[in-house]
């Protein structure tokens, strides 16, 4: 089982190594933990705080693909196999890479097993999927270059850190955060709904 400790040192050591890296070695890499690796990485690029303009869509969907899969209870990730070959190296590196792994270290810091047994359970890891999954849509119905979209995302990321490090805390944190991600969207989205009725009529 993964050290909580050596998490960063170890998605840092995988993503500077040589060889490919691609979202189908994560399952050989991370084992058990693949599922909230993979989606960590793949939505660590919408939390950026920086405009994607819609480019991220592909990770976005890939994600509710295995979060969908965790919803069912599955060992292990699958995915088509053009997504399987996917490099994640070349987009985590250079400048994110830092970023990352500086903030999954402060997470590590502060953070200890708390109720550590839940996330073992099957149903309470199928209801986090779920969760997973409303909070992705939320990042994929956000504007383009709005920046709308790293709230959820983010809190995406901070429950797949959660589910790593085995700590409830860091989850009611992720839980926060995306949440209002969401809402900030519904209200902005309502707030331009109605500017454009007022406008039209």
């Amino acid at each position: 089982m993964m050290a909580e400790t050596e998490f960063s040192t170890q998605l840092e050591d995988w993503l500077t190594s040589d060889g490919p890296k691609t979202l189908g070695d994560l399952s050989e890499v991370f084992a058990e933990k693949s599922f909230a690796v993979t989606i960590l990485l793949l939505m660590f690029v919408p939390a950026l705080p920086i405009p994607t303009g819609g480019i991220t869509h592909v990770f976005e969907v890939i994600t509710v693909l295995i979060a969908l899969e965790m919803v069912f209870g599955r060992r292990t990730i699958w995915l088509p196999a053009r997504f399987r070959r996917r490099e994640l190296g070349s987009l985590m590196t250079g400048k994110a890479l830092p970023f990352i792994v500086k903030r999954v270290r402060f997470f590590e810091r502060h953070s200890k097993p708390r109720f550590a047994r839940l996330f073992s359970n099957r149903l309470f890891r199928s209801l986090l999927a779920i969760v997973i999954i409303g909070f992705t849509a939320g990042a994929v119905i956000a504007p383009p270059f709005s920046g709308l979209d790293t709230l959820p995302a983010l809190g995406v990321v901070i429950i797949c850190l959660s589910i790593i490090l085995e700590d409830v805390l860091v989850l009611v944190i992720g839980l926060i955060i995306g949440a209002a991600g969401i809402a900030l969207i519904i209200t902005i989205g309502a707030a331009l709904a109605r500017f454009l009725r007022n406008l039209i009529g």
